[in-house]
């Protein structure tokens, strides 16, 4: 099973090391009851449970590892605005629809700084992010898509002309870039946790460990565990790749429509401040153009943070940490004295069309996925979103469920190759 294969790629993690978690909450034992069962302790799930339990509802949260533990307390970091499949929303949607849902993500951005500042979560946020350009070519489109976000979205993004780079970051490596001042970065599993405690606080019952093996449907749907049930009036499905680690019997109709990217990051040992401003001069998070993109940041103790080898194939490349490290001293050579303490990974979940995947199963399950790594800033929306419809004020949830998706090949013998196969002609376009 996939958690059992992941469970040593989180052993290095410079989060974990850098975070003093809280004693772990009770395993579920004996059957529970409440108003809304959340199955998932990541930004999804902790975002709807603490937004439906602030509006008065009972709220218990099923966690199968801890808080945080999959992609929420892994990822790099980027809070962004906008959907990785923005092209799909719009060739999906009215031009209207298509700036609503745009609003939705620029809100996303909003909420979460709110509730950093509400909940007082120390979680080293800093704003700034730069898209570069890897090519001429890249460059040329990438200025394209600033104009487009101007003049459609009505959205600020400065465009880094190539002769300005070096005034934004200290690498040869790029022809161009675009700076969006309202995206931002900060340290996931901090945050994650900041909210867990929020959600706690608010009157949300959590329990760790305790993973759901099957999902009774109906009108009063019943998560089970081995030790326990949670009944409720809604649930709400929130575990994205990780639905289908005991079986499959959870909502095995879901899994189709995601997969599961790996993704890897490394840590340097902290620099001096001047050293580490240098590297990137507005301490923006980078994401290149690639399509298998390389991202990077300067953490709040002044290491180098580098991410890349996403693996569409399930499997760990070998060699982990040279990998990266390889990929890092592409874009910063002048880094090869540094030592890497820190290597980890994990899997965040996609769409072939990169959108977000929201619905319902029946009229009382919702779910929550395919973010596709977008899932930082979108992930706590989309709990407000949820909290609303359940509240009967469904249109902004439905406005996003209409995107259509296209499920993977069936069977894993012939959907992990397939995929493997598209990004390898992706890899290619993006040498050539």
């Amino acid at each position: 099973m996939l958690l059992k294969k992941e469970s040593g790629l989180n052993e290095n993690s410079y989060y974990e090391a850098s975070v003093t978690r809280p004693p772990a909450r009770p395993v579920l034992h004996g059957r529970v009851t409440a108003d809304i069962g959340v199955v998932g302790g990541g930004y999804a799930g902790v975002s709807v449970a603490l937004e439906l339990a602030e509006r008065g509802y009972s709220v218990v949260l099923l966690e199968a590892r801890s808080i945080g533990w999959g992609a929420s307390g892994r990822n790099g970091g980027q809070v962004i605005v906008g959907y990785a499949g923005q092209a799909a929303i719009e060739r999906q949607l009215s031009p209207a629809d298509a700036k609503r849902a745009w609003d939705i993500s620029v809100e996303a951005m909003e909420l979460l700084q709110h509730r950093i500042g509400k909940h007082a979560i120390a979680c080293d946020y800093t704003p700034g992010y730069m898209t570069l350009a890897t090519t001429a070519r890249k460059a040329r489109s990438l200025n394209g898509w600033i104009e487009h976000l101007t003049r459609i979205y009505n959205y600020p993004v400065q465009a880094i002309p190539a002769d300005d780079i070096g005034n934004w970051i200290a690498s040869e490596q790029f022809h161009g870039g675009a700076y969006d001042r309202r995206s931002g970065h900060l340290h996931p599993l901090k945050y994650c946790l900041g909210m867990a405690d929020a959600a706690r606080a608010a009157g949300v019952q959590i329990y760790e460990n305790s993973p759901v093996i099957e999902v009774e449907r109906g009108a009063q749907p019943v998560a089970r565990t081995e030790n326990g049930e949670l009944a409720c009036r809604f649930m709400v499905l929130a575990g994205n790749v990780y639905l289908d680690q005991f079986g499959g019997a959870i909502a095995p109709e879901l899994m189709r429509r995601i997969i599961p990217v790996g993704t890897y990051i490394i840590a340097t040992e902290p620099m001096p401040k001047e050293r580490a401003d240098a590297l990137l001069r507005h301490r923006a998070a980078v994401s290149d153009t690639n399509f298998v993109l390389d991202y990077f940041r300067v953490t709040a103790d002044n290491r180098l943070l580098f991410g890349g080898a996403d693996a569409f194939s399930g499997a760990t490349p070998p060699n982990l940490v040279e990998h990266v490290r390889e990929r890092m001293l592409a874009v910063f050579p002048q880094l090869s004295d540094l030592s890497v303490p820190y290597a980890w990974g994990g899997f965040v979940d996609a769409t072939i069309n990169h959108a977000p995947d929201f619905g319902r199963i029946g009229n009382n399950i919702y779910y929550l996925q395919g973010f596709s790594g977008h899932g930082l800033a979108l992930a706590g929306m989309a709990g407000k979103l949820v909290a609303e419809a359940v509240a009967g004020q469904a249109e902004r949830f439905d406005l996003l469920t209409r995107i259509r998706h296209v499920p993977f090949p069936r069977g894993a013998w012939i959907r992990k190759p397939a995929v493997a196969l598209g990004v390898m002609y992706y890899k290619l376009r993006d040498l050539l």
